[in-house]
C-alpha cells in the first residue's frame, strides 16, 4: 500500500470512530438530562408516595373528559409537553445512525442471531417511550440493520423500561412488575421476530429515498438533511393522531365502576385499547391506579399493563413509513393478543 493510500486509509478509520464516540457520547449525555436523572428522582417519590402521578387519561376522575375539540387539544398540549424532549432526541439520534454511524458495521453488528440480544442492551437503558424511539428504530431499518433487531429494539425501549418497572413494583406491586418483566420479554422477541417476517430482503417503502452516498461531505450537513427528513415523514400524521386519540379517548376508556371492572369485555376492549392509545413513559402506571380504585379488576389491569406502553397508533403509522403494512398490523395485534395473555395470567394467579 502506497504512503498516500495509507494516510486517506488512516484518515477514513479516524472519521469511523470519531463518528461513532461522537453520536454514543451524545446519546449519553441526551438520555442522561431526558430520562436517566428525572427518573432516578422519580423512583424516590414512587416509594415514598406510591404514586407518580394523576392519569394522563382521565386525571383522578372514573371517566376521561367526553368527544370534544377540546379533549383531543387539553390531551395533546399534556402529552407533547411531557415527551417533546424526548421526541427531539430521538430525531436527532435516528438522523445520526445516518450520518455518523458506518452503514456496514452496523448492519454486522445487528446481524444474526446475537443481534436481538444486542439491540436489546441498548434499548434497556434508553428507556424512551414507543413514539419517541420510532426514528432510532427507522433510522435503523433504512440503514440497514435487521429489522428484527430494530424492532427488538423499538419494543424492548418501552416494554422492558428499568424505570417503568420500579414505578411499576412501587405504586402497583412487585408481581405486577414481575408480569409485566416475564410477559414484556416474550412479547419483544415473539412479536418482533414474527413481524420481521414479513419483510423481505429486497423490500424498499414506496416514496422513501435511496440513503446518499455520504463520503467526504460534512457530518453536520448529512445530520441535517437527515434529521429534516425524519422530521417531514414522521411527525405531521404523528401529531393529528395523537391529537384524534385525545379527542376520542372516551370512547377508549369507559367510565369505570365496579360493575363492569371485571367484566370479560371490558378486558378485551381495554387491551384493544391499549394497544391503540399513546401516552407518555410509564404513563400506564398511574392509569391503571386510579381505574383500580374505581373498580378495574386484574384482568383489564394486566391488559393495560402490557399494551399501553408497548404500541400505539402513532407509532405504528411512524413505523410503517419503513415497514410493509402486514408487519404493522401483526407488531399490532402480536400486543393484543400478549396483553390478553397477561389478562389471563393475572387472573389465574389471583392478582389483585
Amino acid at each position: 500500500m502506497t504512503a498516500p493510500f495509507a494516510a486517506r486509509a488512516t484518515v477514513s478509520r479516524l472519521s469511523t470512530w470519531s463518528g461513532i464516540v461522537l453520536f454514543f457520547a451524545l446519546a449519553i449525555v441526551g438520555l442522561f438530562y431526558v430520562k436517566w436523572s428525572p427518573y432516578y428522582a422519580k423512583a424516590f417519590v414512587a416509594a415514598q408516595d406510591h404514586m407518580i402521578g394523576a392519569s394522563i387519561v382521565s386525571g383522578k376522575l372514573a371517566a376521561s373528559p367526553g368527544v370534544s375539540l377540546q379533549a383531543g387539544f387539553a390531551y395533546s398540549i399534556a402529552y407533547l409537553k411531557a415527551i417533546w424532549q424526548a421526541l427531539l432526541l430521538g430525531l436527532v439520534l435516528g438522523a445520526g445512525i445516518e450520518a455518523l454511524l458506518p452503514r456496514v458495521r452496523l448492519s454486522q453488528f445487528f446481524a444474526g442471531s446475537k443481534g436481538p440480544l444486542r439491540a436489546t442492551a441498548f434499548a434497556v437503558p434508553s428507556m424512551m417511550c414507543t413514539c419517541c424511539c420510532a426514528p432510532i428504530a427507522v433510522g435503523l431499518i433504512e440503514s440497514g440493520a435487521a429489522t428484527s433487531s430494530a424492532l427488538v429494539y423499538w419494543l424492548a425501549n418501552p416494554v422492558l423500561n428499568p424505570a417503568a418497572l420500579v414505578f411499576i413494583g412501587f405504586v402497583l406491586g412487585w408481581q405486577w412488575a414481575a408480569l409485566r418483566l416475564v410477559v414484556g420479554v416474550a412479547l419483544v422477541f415473539v412479536v418482533g421476530d414474527l413481524a420481521a417476517r414479513f419483510v423481505s430482503p429486497e423490500w424498499r417503502p414506496p416514496g422513501a429515498p435511496m440513503r446518499p452516498d455520504n463520503a467526504g461531505k460534512p457530518f453536520l450537513l448529512v445530520w441535517g438533511r437527515s434529521f429534516l427528513r425524519l422530521t417531514v415523514r414522521l411527525i405531521p400524521e404523528y401529531v393529528v393522531l395523537v391529537f384524534a386519540l385525545g379527542m376520542v379517548r372516551a370512547w377508549l376508556f369507559p367510565a369505570m365502576t365496579p360493575d363492569i371492572g371485571h367484566a370479560i369485555w371490558l378486558t378485551t376492549a381495554l387491551a384493544a385499547a391499549g394497544t391503540l392509545f399513546v401516552i407518555p413513559t410509564a404513563g400506564e402506571v398511574p392509569i391503571i391506579q386510579v381505574l383500580q380504585q374505581f373498580g378495574l379488576g386484574e384482568a383489564g389491569a394486566a391488559a393495560l399493563l402490557v399494551t399501553l406502553p408497548a404500541v400505539s397508533l402513532p407509532s405504528l403509522a411512524m413505523l410503517g413509513r419503513a415497514l410493509p403494512i402486514r408487519a404493522v398490523l401483526v407488531l399490532g395485534f402480536g400486543t393484543f393478543v400478549f396483553g390478553l395473555v397477561a389478562a389471563a395470567a393475572a387472573t389465574a394467579l389471583g392478582f389483585s
